[in-house]
């Protein structure tokens, strides 16, 4: 099982819309990426302001999500709830 993070430093002068992204971002991700669910931390102390984290059954799964139609529309959407540029991890569930 494979994990990707996408997480967002807290800096002076960013900006993070929780209820867009909640609301609006992380569905428009899970549909275009083909998942049920997804997990959002919304920083309570700590080096991020939020965090969002997608599970994929393999490497291989996820490279075929992230490659899907619609993924352009998923990154643009960015804009519309942060200035802050995404720090993402990818690791294995053991």
């Amino acid at each position: 099982m494979i994990r990707m993070s996408v997480l967002y430093p807290t800096a002076e002068g960013r900006v993070f819309d929780h209820d867009y992204y909640r609301d609006r971002h992380v569905p428009l991700a899970l549909r275009t990426w083909g998942l049920e669910r997804a997990e959002i931390d919304k920083g309570v102390d700590g080096p991020y302001v939020a965090a969002v984290h997608f599970r994929f059954g393999s490497l291989e799964a996820m490279a075929a999500a992230l490659s899907a139609e619609g993924s352009a529309e998923v990154t643009a959407d960015v804009a519309n709830y942060t200035n802050i540029t995404p720090v993402v991890q990818v690791s294995e569930i053991v």
